[in-house]
């Protein structure tokens, strides 16, 4: 029996509450910057040419857009992203798995506290490798851990 660890409320509201940041920066720049006459003139130099601070209203409210848009796409792409614990692999994604037999400690000293632990594994040429897993990644981590301990023991 699989377990299964969705993607945190925490990261997916997190991404949206930056897209709404973004746009509405822009939005305020873009006022400032085009449409908001006292502010302009607030901010021309003598010789007619805008100051740093009018220039970045002016210029920055495409690379907002844009910053909301990649924020937006990577929301899209990691939506269905899961940890899933079934029985000889702690999967992550198709290219990246942790078998239990190669995991040799796992510490869940901050678990209740701060919601995370962290696993102790050997790679295939042998090198040690720390993973942390938190509840910010994560939801329904309690089931994978005690699974996790379950097979490991």
């Amino acid at each position: 029996m699989a377990i299964e660890a969705p993607l945190s409320k925490h990261k997916k509201n997190g991404l949206i509450i930056w897209m709404v940041v973004c746009i509405g920066a822009m939005v305020y720049c873009a006022y400032d910057g085009y449409f908001n006459d006292k502010f302009k003139t607030k901010h021309t130099n003598e010789d007619g040419t805008p100051d740093g601070t009018l220039a970045f209203n002016q210029k920055s409210p495409p690379y907002l857009i844009g910053a909301a848009v990649l924020l937006g796409a990577y929301r899209f792409a990691i939506r269905n992203k899961k940890l899933i614990a079934d029985e000889k692999y702690l999967i992550f994604s198709d290219k990246e798995k942790i078998a239990y037999d190669t995991i040799e400690k796992i510490d869940k000293t901050y678990f209740k506290s701060k919601g995370r632990f962290v696993i102790t594994y050997k790679e295939k040429n042998g090198k040690e490798v720390d993973r942390k897993i938190t509840d910010r990644q994560y939801d329904n981590l309690e089931p994978v851990l005690d699974h996790l301990v379950a097979e490991i023991t």
